[in-house]
C-alpha cells in the first residue's frame, strides 16, 4: 500500500477530513493527521479530547477487497498495528475487544473505523487516537487513562506516525490474503488478555450481560460464555473488565 501524508495544524476531525478526501477521489494510503481536533470522535458519538500535540491523531483511507462480511476485522487489524507500534517504543500494551488499547487497565489508544460510499467504491476511513501526554485526557479520568510520556517517556509524533503506518501496511496486506480472516483473528489473539477466559460485563444497547470470554467468531464478534453454559455472540457492545468472585 502506498501512502501520501497530509499534515493539518488543526481539523475538526481527522475522520471527517479523510472521508471528505474520499468522496473526493482520494486514493487508498491517504493518511490525514492533525496536530489538533476540535471536534474528535470515538463510537457512539462520544467525545475524543485532541488538545494541541498532546496525542497522534490519525486516520488513513481504505479501499479493502475483502468480502462486505469481513469489514469488522479492520477494527481487529488496527489493534494489533496499534499494539506493535507501541511495542517498538517500549510500551507493554493490551488489546480491549473491541477498538482500545490499554496498558496495566488504562486505555492509551482508540480506534474509530467509518465506511463512505464514493465513487470509486466503499471506502473504509479509520481513525486512531494514541496518548501521547497526559494532557491529552482531563485530569477526572486519570485513573482509567494513560499516555505514551508517562510510560517511556517523550516521543515524538513524526516518529509514532511513521511506525504506525508500518505496521498497519503489513497487517492490511495480511487480512487481504487468502484466509486473512484467520490470520487477523490468530495475530490479535496473540496479543489480547481479553481472547479467553476474561470475565466481563458487556453493553448493548439496553441490555447487559456478563460472563468469560470465550474466543472470537470468523468475523471478530465476541463470544460470552455465561453462567448457565450458553455462549452469546456479541457484534458490537462495551466491554468491562471485572474481577472474578
Amino acid at each position: 500500500m502506498n501512502t501520501t501524508i497530509l499534515t493539518f495544524d488543526t481539523l475538526d476531525s481527522t475522520n471527517t477530513e479523510a472521508i471528505r478526501q474520499a468522496r473526493e477521489g482520494a486514493a487508498e494510503g491517504l493518511c490525514i493527521i492533525a496536530r489538533q481536533q476540535t471536534a474528535g470522535r470515538g463510537r457512539l458519538g462520544r467525545t475524543w479530547i485532541s488538545e494541541k500535540d498532546a496525542g497522534l491523531y490519525f486516520s488513513i483511507v481504505l479501499r479493502p477487497r475483502i468480502d462486505a462480511r469481513y469489514l469488522p476485522l479492520i477494527t481487529l487489524m488496527t489493534g494489533v498495528a496499534v499494539h506493535d507500534t507501541l511495542v517498538e517504543f517500549g510500551v507493554r500494551p493490551d488489546i480491549k475487544w473491541v477498538n482500545d488499547v490499554h496498558v496495566n487497565g488504562k486505555k492509551i489508544a482508540g480506534i474509530l473505523a467509518e465506511t463512505a460510499e464514493t465513487p470509486k467504491g466503499l471506502a473504509v476511513v479509520v481513525g486512531i487516537g494514541i496518548n501521547l501526554r497526559p494532557s491529552s485526557f482531563p485530569p477526572e479520568i486519570a485513573d482509567i487513562a494513560t499516555s505514551i510520556n508517562q510510560i517511556v517517556g517523550k516521543i515524538s509524533i513524526e516518529m509514532l506516525a511513521g511506525s504506525m503506518i508500518k505496521y498497519l501496511a503489513y497487517f492490511y496486506d495480511l487480512l487481504q490474503d487468502t484466509d486473512g480472516n484467520i490470520t487477523i483473528i490468530d495475530e490479535w489473539r496473540r496479543r489480547s488478555s481479553y481472547f479467553l477466559g476474561k470475565y466481563v460485563r458487556v453493553s448493548v444497547g439496553d441490555e447487559t450481560l456478563t460472563g468469560v470470554t470465550d474466543g472470537l467468531e470468523w468475523n471478530g464478534a465476541l463470544r460470552i460464555k455465561r453462567d448457565d453454559g450458553s455462549v452469546t455472540i456479541v457484534q458490537a457492545g462495551d466491554v468491562e473488565n471485572l474481577r472474578a468472585s
